[in-house]
């Protein structure tokens, strides 16, 4: 793949670069009012209120940022790697714009041309050919839990399968199916979450020495929950195609195909969460299509339309549909496909496929971002493990690389958390908007991050990683 094709897709992000938006200097201005009401009135998710200082963004465009100090940083984070075709992109723009000249909203048991074209041009993307019906939700967890209610109905069953190294949302039963910390001062225990490991040879639960044979463990160790569990109590297996918030860990060749293969034999419903990995992150348009798996059922949200308004949605297999063919469905929510949504998310996928956006995706992650990252662990002794693909990396950062001891404990915060707080300083002083999350960077620019703007970042992140090395030895 050529540089002359990145260019086609990212150039929108160099040209939107260039100079600070117009109104930015009165932004600017109003950002100590946006910072005292947020403080006053806004609850933060995820976060001790009175332990945080959020930044204020005045603007953005392309793949930058400015803060409300007006400097502009280079966005590696895609905010919450949902900004898969960066911020402003114009054509999104001008659809939002257009539909909510003409329609704002309407009520999602009316017929909806933008809603149909957006489930239209879903089901053209998605893989195989039997995935033909979209349910649109609002966000990825509800789509998450939606996904699950079908697979229930559809098999009769009680129970669900998830990893352990995973996050499926923060609803009731997709915080209990999450697998990571998160899930611990919600988990009730009778959500009929059932966890198991998933595959990840750096920290392998199963002493595996290669990546073959981390696969291979790991799907017999699948297979042996199964039979624990019983085979005929368990509706679904729910599995992130790529696990996002949790490490960014792509399973190795095969295990997807594996999992495929133990739903089919077992009669069990296999929902693909591509919420955060779909529509381009991997440099496909679903992370499954690496392993030329097709799913049951598959939840999305995210890329879609990269957060321009909210949206998510469950891509059905033909038999389970039909399963509600004469059977009402007994869910929904009043802003299913919301036109507004709809209508970016058509213009979203367009603009993906005219602009190579998902081609972009998989040059930039082979060609720059794979290539600069491992030479940085090379040069960074803080830097444990370097895995990725696309615009889907992540950094681990160790204390020492033989005991692979994390540079920072698990749920750490405050003192204990000061080696990340610093590095996080450290990249937004230099210019670069990381996702820092545990003991690692996550390097998930958008989809449309050109060459120039790839390098860029590993060289600000370079100048940071200075920071970690110092509290290894």
């Amino acid at each position: 793949m050529t540089d002359a094709l990145t260019h086609s897709a990212a150039d929108l992000s160099l040209r939107a670069a260039g100079d600070a938006p117009g109104d930015l200097a009165a932004l600017v201005d109003a950002a100590a009012r946006t910072y005292e009401l947020d403080r006053a009135h806004v609850f933060h998710s995820w976060s001790a209120q009175r332990q945080i200082t959020p930044m204020v963004i005045a603007a953005a465009a392309g793949s930058y940022v400015w803060d409300g100090q007006g400097r502009r940083l280079l966005d590696f984070s895609s905010q919450l790697v949902n900004t898969n075709i960066g911020h402003q992109h114009p054509r999104v723009v001008a659809a939002i714009q257009e539909q909510a000249g003409r329609m704002c909203t309407i009520a999602p048991q009316h017929a909806n041309d933008q809603r149909s074209e957006a489930a239209r041009l879903i089901t053209e993307v998605a893989p195989g050919d039997r995935l033909t019906k979209v349910f649109f939700t609002n966000a990825g967890a509800e789509a998450v839990e939606h996904a699950v209610r079908m697979a229930r109905l559809h098999t009769g069953r009680p129970k669900v399968l998830a990893t352990y190294r995973s996050y499926h949302g923060g609803t009731h039963l997709a915080i209990n199916l999450t697998g990571d910390a998160r899930r611990w001062a919600s988990d009730t225990g009778t959500a009929g979450a059932v966890h198991f490991f998933g595959p990840f040879l750096y920290r392998s639960p199963f002493s595996a020495s290669s990546t073959e044979e981390e696969c291979v463990r790991a799907l017999e160790h699948l297979e042996a929950v199964i039979l624990a569990e019983g085979a005929q109590t368990l509706a679904a297996i729910i599995l992130e195609s790529v696990p996002g918030s949790v490490g960014v860990m792509p399973p190795p060749p095969g295990y997807l195909t594996g999992v495929r293969r133990l739903c089919d034999r077992y009669g069990i419903v296999f929902i693909a969460d591509e919420v955060m990995a779909g529509f381009g992150r991997t440099g496909r348009w679903f992370a499954v299509d690496h392993d030329g798996v097709v799913p049951d059922l598959i939840t999305f949200a995210k890329g879609v339309n990269s957060g321009y308004v909210p949206l998510g949605g469950v891509l059905l297999d033909e038999s389970i549909a039909e399963t509600f063919a004469e059977r009402p469905y007994p869910g929904g929510l009043t802003y299913s496909g919301h036109p507004l949504a709809c209508a970016a998310a058509v213009a979203t996928i367009s603009a993906m496929r005219e602009e190579r956006i998902v081609e972009n995706a998989a040059h930039i992650g082979h060609s720059v971002l794979g290539p600069g990252l491992r030479e940085l662990a090379e040069k960074h002794p803080s830097v444990g493990d370097v895995r990725g693909v696309g615009v889907f990396w992540a950094l681990e950062l160790v204390r020492d690389r033989a005991t692979k001891e994390p540079l920072v404990p698990a749920g750490a915060v405050g003192a204990a958390n000061a080696p990340m707080a610093e590095l996080t300083k450290a990249c937004k002083d230099a210019g670069l908007l990381p996702f820092v999350a545990a003991n690692r960077v996550h390097v998930v620019p958008p989809c449309t991050v050109s060459v120039e703007e790839a390098r860029e970042g590993l060289a600000l992140l370079d100048e940071a990683l200075t920071v970690a090395d110092a509290h290894t030895g």
